[in-house]
């Protein structure tokens, strides 16, 4: 019988291949023994996790988690879809985001699944990953950087401490208003933004010469900025 369960690793993440025919319990059991015979490989690393072969369900992808977590020292900062060039950028932006701990406060980076809405206001000292949309109204405050796995509709303010070394980066960049550290940025036109949905185009906003820009997200822009 072929493996259920290989893992094969991609830049700053694993693709899990899943048997598309077995039992989901007998599987996840394959899945926490691969794990754990694979802990002292993994260690403590920070990856994302891309999962193939079979659909699952939420609560299937939760179970997955857990196994990993239970029989492994591996941090899963995310799940991606396919492999394609707009999960790879932003694998690499989370990768080079600040997730590291705080020697003061204890802290780490977190992440956020849902979709803010209705007025809500999600602030925090640390470095923030956020799967789901920020809404017109809605405001996203971190002390380091944010990445948005959606659309940023709402605010965003990031380097809290004054600082501008940090940055936003969103699947897609609409912003009512955006600050990184003690700079902001108005966005020109806000008529727009609900009437006619832009085209999905993965942005970052950081600091250059005073001034917060907004750029395409690419792997050579990363690469230089100074984060």
């Amino acid at each position: 019988m072929k493996n259920p369960v290989v893992i094969k690793s991609f830049p700053n993440g694993i693709t899990l291949y899943l048997d598309e025919e077995m039992n989901f319990e007998e599987l996840l059991l394959h899945i926490a023994m691969k794990f754990k015979e694979s802990s002292g490989f993994f260690k403590n690393a920070k990856m994302a996790l891309m999962i193939r072969g079979r659909q699952i369900s939420a609560e299937e992808e939760m179970r997955i988690l857990d196994a990993i977590k239970v029989n492994s020292e591996l941090n899963i900062m995310c799940l991606v879809g396919e492999e394609d060039e707009t999960d790879r950028l932003f694998t690499k932006a989370l990768a080079q985001t600040d997730f590291s701990e705080d020697s003061e406060t204890g802290s780490e980076g977190q992440f956020f699944k849902g979709t803010l809405k209705n007025g809500q206001v999600l602030e925090t000292e640390k470095s923030i990953v956020i799967l789901g949309d920020v809404y017109p109204g809605c405001a996203v405050i971190s002390s380091k950087d944010i990445i948005i796995l959606g659309g940023l509709y709402g605010e965003a303010y990031a380097g809290g401490s004054g600082l501008e070394g940090h940055y936003v980066v969103a699947l897609e960049m609409a912003p009512e208003k955006l600050k990184i550290g003690d700079f902001t940025y108005l966005t020109k036109d806000k008529s727009s933004k609900w009437s006619i949905k832009p085209k999905v185009q993965p942005k970052i906003a950081y600091v250059k010469n005073n001034t917060i820009v907004t750029d395409c997200l690419t792997k050579e822009l990363l690469s230089e900025l100074p984060v």
